[in-house]
């Protein structure tokens, strides 16, 4: 598809550009006709008579290119954000993906976002590396006009992005101590023990901060906690010094499905079952436990790997002047957090299809 810029998507990037200054933040002001979800009074006979999709934005419109980035997929949830992009994109015919190859190189990854921009594409979607490092060339993307919808890792500038779509690390604290408390808020001195992830991460402290809020809310805290490095080899060497530490616990919660594989591999070679765990992420080899049932883990917390994918839809939207379609509003949203729900054996068959593997 060629990328030299028709009049309607420069139309579409000066709004864009528009989208991006601070005054316009505020509001949007959009005539009726530029609104309309509606096919074009041209359309074919065999397009009208077509099923009707889901909603007005499932319909196809103006073809648009789409640059996609993310780290590399060395970790079973990250490898499913990457795979469920692709897959959305794949389901609309009017989208062009342009995928970069993942790396956990800052520079690297710069230049990819330079190349999208160089290349003109109509909106990028940016999984940062690192949010911080990543925020110039972000910038420079909306400078010239195009859209930047930045998925999990926050750049450090509120004007790098038009749309930015966020996993809820607190939220995830707060579900996986809620649960603990209802299954032992009758208990005052349960024991309570966390394996926490990577420990400089804001996210691991957003996570932990949150677990310790809902633990307060019923009279407990964490009697044990230990930091691996969301990989299998540390999770199970942590988990193991902790069940040394700590003979008896009632509840553990486990930030990570990836490190827990580690983390239930040195649980079953301390031969210890007294205790319920939760998980986190929401993997599907986790999921499987819960649902057979006979294992420690009675629950995960979903931390959604369909961040990109979601973000690829909205790309599409706002490079189309499209709404979310569930939404009064006319505009795609500057940013969405997801829920972080708890998956027990109750729910587990309504997620185990959304679930990656560890």
């Amino acid at each position: 598809m060629s990328t030299t810029r028709t009049p309607r998507t420069a139309a579409r990037r000066s709004r864009s550009r528009a989208l991006a200054l601070p005054t316009a933040l505020a509001v949007a002001v959009l005539l009726p006709g530029c609104v309309s979800n509606a096919a074009p009074e041209e359309e074919s006979a065999e397009a009208a008579a077509a099923p009707a999709a889901g909603s007005g934005n499932d319909a196809p419109g103006d073809e648009v290119v789409i640059g996609f980035t993310a780290p590399a997929a060395d970790h079973g949830w990250m490898a499913a954000v990457s795979t469920a992009a692709v897959a959305e994109a794949d389901g609309y015919e009017d989208v062009e993906l342009r995928q970069a190859e993942g790396t956990n190189d800052v520079g690297l990854q710069i230049s990819q976002v330079e190349t999208f921009i160089n290349e003109g594409v109509d909106a990028i979607v940016l999984l940062p590396v690192d949010g911080a490092a990543l925020t110039p060339i972000a910038l420079r993307a909306m400078e010239e006009g195009i859209p930047v919808i930045n998925v999990d890792r926050e750049f450090s500038s509120p004007f790098a992005a038009r749309s930015t779509v966020l996993g809820d690390n607190y939220g995830m604290g707060v579900s996986a101590g809620t649960y603990i408390c209802e299954q032992l808020g009758d208990q005052p001195d349960a024991v309570v023990a966390e394996v926490a992830g990577i420990d400089s991460l804001p996210l691991t402290q957003d996570r932990s901060q949150g677990f310790a809020d809902a633990l307060a809310d019923c009279g407990l805290d964490v009697d044990n906690r230990v930091a691996a490095e969301f990989t299998v080899e540390s999770g199970e060497a942590v988990t193991a010094n902790l069940l040394q530490a700590a003979p008896e616990i009632d509840a553990l919660w486990n930030h990570d499905d990836d490190q827990g594989v580690g983390v239930l591999a040195a649980i079953e070679a301390a031969g210890r079952d007294e205790f319920i765990m939760v998980g986190g992420a929401g993997s599907a080899n986790v999921m499987r436990d819960i649902q057979e049932g006979g294992s420690v883990v009675q629950a995960t917390v979903v931390y959604p790997s369909t961040q990109a994918a979601d973000g690829i839809r909205l790309a599409r939207l706002i490079a189309q002047g499209k709404g979310l379609s569930d939404l009064v509003e006319n505009e795609v949203p500057r940013s969405m957090t997801l829920y972080a729900p708890v998956v027990t054996a109750e729910n587990v068959d309504d997620y185990l299809p959304m679930a990656f593997e560890s």
